[in-house]
């Protein structure tokens, strides 16, 4: 049995809280939120996961101080755009805890992977990155899934896989915490893009194209960022690239076919409802691709659409009209 403290109160945080506990494991979560503390203690319901009913081992806090003390293991589940700002609020309750980064994109004004943030900010910290082709709807009713967690200490790699691992939840290992940081990050982009696909009606040949060279180019800058090719061929690219540009359950998926319905960037994140990563990290990809001029005509593409007026059906022209290549 471990005490962890789980930091962020969304989707996500709430699964893998329901499913920690029914491993046992005493949780408590920290929200940003007063009404989602109450919701989560007095009703033991998530208005993200509407469906399902939280553990009583599962207690929600505001208080930063009180969901880290005596915890062994602290998971980071906060959207990308708010990790250093947060570190920074609870990184004085932190002494020896493995900290276990779950959130998946990058600091858009440093282009820095959310591992570096952590590390410029706690610098003596153990971090691991749990990621792969994981919704939150399924985790929390106990589908099967199954996830890579990845740390450059051999203990932090032991211990997060005992701890998460069950016949309901399998844990693979890495070393490679770029590779896997960065599958996670960028496969939004790709999911993003499958759902204008999806909103302007083009059919299953688009799509699996879409996946395919989407995958070559994050593999092509995951390798210039310093992750291994075959990791983003793994559970935490390809897998997660799979499951988020077919699943009505992604929101990035969802976003990008309401704009290729028509919709302007404001509409779309207010149907939504909730944080659409891809949209900061398309952004991010852009600007790292011509930092290390790395050839990405999709993500150059889907970011002329969302920040240069340039219409979906028009950026499928650009697209199927480049010069002639060789598959590479």
């Amino acid at each position: 049995m471990k005490n962890i403290a789980i930091i962020g109160s969304g989707s996500w945080g709430v699964a893998l809280a329901i499913h920690l506990a029914k491993q046992g494991h005493n949780i408590k979560m920290w929200s940003y939120s007063q009404e989602e503390c109450d919701l989560i203690n007095k009703d033991k319901k998530c208005k993200f996961l509407p469906n399902v009913n939280i553990p009583e081992r599962v207690l929600c806090t505001t208080s930063y101080e009180e969901a880290i003390k005596e915890t062994e293991i602290i998971v980071h589940v906060t959207p990308s755009k708010f990790t250093r700002s947060t570190v920074r609020e609870y990184k004085k309750y932190v002494t020896n805890q493995v900290i276990v980064i779950c959130s998946k994109g990058f600091e858009k004004d440093s282009l820095l992977t959310l591992d570096e943030v952590i590390q410029e900010e706690i610098p003596s910290a153990k971090i691991a990155v749990l990621s792969g082709p994981s919704h939150a709807e399924e985790v929390s009713i106990a589908l099967e899934t199954v996830l890579v967690v990845a740390s450059k200490y051999d203990s932090v790699l032991k211990l997060i896989q005992d701890t998460f691992m069950s016949s309901k939840m399998r844990i693979y290992t890495s070393r490679d915490v770029k590779g896997v940081e960065l599958g996670g990050a960028l496969k939004n982009i790709i999911a993003f893009c499958a759902g204008v696909s999806a909103g302007i009606g083009l059919g299953d040949n688009t799509f699996a194209a879409l996946i395919t060279r989407g995958l070559a180019e994050l593999t092509r800058l995951g390798v210039a960022l310093g992750g291994q090719k075959d990791t983003l061929y793994g559970l935490s690219g390809l897998g997660d690239l799979i499951v988020t540009c077919l699943s009505e359950h992604s929101r990035n998926r969802r976003a990008g076919k309401l704009i290729g319905q028509g919709k302007n960037l404001e509409e779309t994140k207010k149907e939504v409802g909730m944080v659409i990563e891809s949209i900061d990290n398309i952004e991010v990809a852009y600007e790292l691709g011509k930092l290390h001029n790395i050839e990405m005509p999709i993500v150059e593409t889907v970011y002329q659409i969302l920040y240069k007026g340039l219409k979906p059906k028009d950026a499928v022209n650009i697209l199927m009209n480049r010069a002639k290549k060789s598959e590479d």
